[in-house]
């Protein structure tokens, strides 16, 4: 069971006590996370002296809990519920079962190694680096202590502390075991029942996870719809087919929660009285950054009112000499957001340093469009403005809604889900955005991606280039070619 409380000590770091810093170790850069905060530590900094600080596994929530993990569990979900459906095809197959313990050594046998090894590198290779495993946190500005027992202080901090999951009250407090996105691949039993609190991207995952390797998924929200963040119509489309594979209770949160009388598994009470019993109790509502356990005050750093490090677009705090990126200070939570922001404050920090005291000219992160996508069954992706946005923000909007069904590779999976919607302004020509749901929606969004980014007008994107044929990719263009410009 995850435990999302703060610690005493991150408490107590909310009210310091002046730092004794006498004999406190000085650094070039102090860097505290993992994550995508190890990955700009590159030979440009091999001349600096680092503290790299970490309280957890090395590698941080993507490596280890988060997107690779999780993928690879998707993957074998895919390929069960392919197997399933291979009858539309005039092939019989079915599946025989499923080694659980088999899929997590698979896992976790790769990404153990990984992480250990990232760990011995800094630790043992890199002469350069000293690694403090601790909690760290700040005691006066750009003075951390490692949670080692030592303090140190530093020119230049870089917060990469990530996030963890958001646990509603009902649950916390009611001392059932739960899991959440962090212990639930490691389970080396296959749930026959599983309850999954949320209805966003990680709910949707799992979901897809446990239903494709052979567990009963109800899924229970406070929201009246899956993925609620996403365009209206895609979110509405695809809580229609959650409905035909899962057990939805939405716009029904959580009341009270217990384990079953067995002392199993868990059972939970809607707040329309619906009582719900589960052999696992996944929680998947959201995650939560972790800036409040940092010592923001004591560093001079400031908090957004949703509770983010507050950056600008350089990646700098409010505090002097301190950086931040990924989800500690990012309303998206995306790896790939993260790593961007990793590669700009990398430069940032060695561009201070040049400058030596000067005004420094800096790379500002670019957040203009951020795709996203979800592993579930089928894969949704996003880019750029949802319809409902679009039309808040430009007069004259055109849209199209392609289905996979009518195009010729569509043919070939008989596929009668998927769809790619594309959003434009009438009047200029420029794409807006771009939304598919389907089979690898995650792969086939990223010619809109490069269109928005670069420029590229919808009518130029569809006519300018040759799209193969048959490939799925024609449903993007055809979504293109509909467009009323």
């Amino acid at each position: 069971m995850t435990d999302p409380a703060p610690s005493s000590a991150d408490a107590a770091a909310a009210n310091p006590a002046p730092a004794d810093t006498t004999g406190a170790e000085h650094f070039d850069v102090a860097v505290i996370g993992t994550g995508s905060g190890n990955t700009f530590l590159d030979e440009r900094y091999a001349h600096l002296k680092v503290a790299l600080l970490e309280e957890g596994v090395f590698g941080g929530t993507c490596l280890n809990v988060g997107c690779i993990p999780t993928k690879m569990f998707v993957y074998a979900a895919d390929v069960a519920e392919t197997v399933r459906g291979a009858a539309r095809y005039g092939v019989d197959a079915h599946v025989d079962g499923v080694r659980r313990a088999d899929m997590v050594g698979r896992v976790f046998g790769r990404i153990d190694p990984i992480s250990e090894g990232g760990r011995t590198y800094r630790v043992e290779d890199c002469d350069n680096v000293t690694v403090f495993e601790g909690h760290a946190r700040f005691v006066a500005p750009r003075t951390l202590d490692t949670g080692t027992g030592s303090i140190i202080t530093a020119d230049q901090v870089v917060l990469a502390t990530g996030s963890r999951p958001v646990i509603p009250d009902a649950i916390a407090r009611s001392g059932v075991d739960y899991l959440t996105n962090e212990d639930a691949m490691r389970l080396e039993a296959t749930p026959e029942h599983v309850l999954i609190v949320g209805t966003g991207f990680i709910a949707a995952e799992f979901a897809h996870i446990f239903s494709g390797l052979g567990s009963r998924v109800s899924i229970i929200g406070r929201s009246g719809r899956m993925l609620r963040h996403l365009d209206d119509e895609i979110s509405a489309h695809f809580t229609g087919l959650a409905a035909q594979r899962w057990d939805l209770h939405l716009s029904s949160p959580v009341r009270s929660a217990q384990r079953r009388a067995d002392g199993t598994g868990a059972e939970v009470e809607l707040d329309d009285g619906t009582l719900l019993s589960g052999d696992a109790l996944l929680v998947a509502v959201g995650r939560a950054p972790n800036a409040d356990l940092i010592g923001a005050a004591a560093g001079g750093i400031d908090l957004t009112a949703d509770g983010r490090v507050q950056v600008d677009e350089y990646q700098r705090t409010t505090a002097d000499g301190v950086f931040a990126l990924g989800d500690v200070c990012s309303p998206h939570q995306l790896k790939h957001v993260a790593n961007h922001e990793a590669r700009v404050v990398g430069d940032n920090l060695l561009a201070e340093r040049a400058a030596g005291g000067r005004p420094a000219e800096l790379r500002a992160a670019d957040h203009r469009f951020v795709p996203s996508a979800v592993f579930t069954h089928p894969q949704i992706a996003a880019v750029g403005l949802t319809e409902a946005q679009a039309r808040a923000q430009h007069a004259n909007v055109t849209v199209k809604v392609q289905r996979y069904a009518d195009v010729a590779y569509g043919w070939a999976m008989e596929d009668d889900e998927g769809l790619c919607k594309v959003i434009a302004d009438r009047d200029t020509g420029a794409l807006l955005g771009g939304h598919i749901i389907g089979a690898q929606a995650s792969t086939l969004i990223q010619p809109l991606i490069q269109a928005l980014s670069f420029g590229l007008g919808a009518a130029e994107m569809a006519h300018g280039q040759y799209w193969i044929h048959p490939a799925l990719t024609e449903v993007v263009e055809n979504a293109l070619l509909g467009l009323d410009l």
